[in-house]
């Protein structure tokens, strides 16, 4: 079981930029970024390979976020920016076995989450 602590969490004007950063106890296999916001289902934001550095986006964030990896520090972040009202939501960090589809169920284990609130 891997341990993950998600930081970096705020509240942002409208265009802004945010940077969450995960921290895993060890090197896992896939790191993902999902969100959820109030009242909707949850959305996978990001995932990334961390042996070979494969990133996969959804469709909401495409050329506005960028995720990366820091193997020596079992690190991953999420750099954020023109962030918009709807990117509001709490986001988790998750390690699992397969980046491609976002399938949650292929993500055995999850932080606690770090909340995103973007304001007009």
């Amino acid at each position: 079981q891997v341990q993950l602590v998600e930081s970096g969490g705020g509240s942002v004007q409208a265009g802004g930029s945010l940077r969450l950063s995960c921290v895993a106890s060890d090197t896992p296999y896939c790191v993902a970024w999902f969100r959820q916001a109030p009242g909707k289902e949850r959305e996978g934001v990001a995932t990334i390979y961390t042996r070979g550095g494969k990133t996969y986006y959804g469709d909401s964030v495409k050329g506005r976020f960028n995720i990366s990896r820091d193997n020596a520090k079992n690190t991953v972040d999420l750099q954020m920016d023109s962030l918009q009202l709807e990117d509001t939501g709490m986001y988790y960090c998750a390690a699992g076995w397969s980046c491609r589809d976002f399938d949650g169920t292929r993500f055995p284990d999850w932080g606690q989450g770090t909340q995103v609130t973007v304001y007009a």
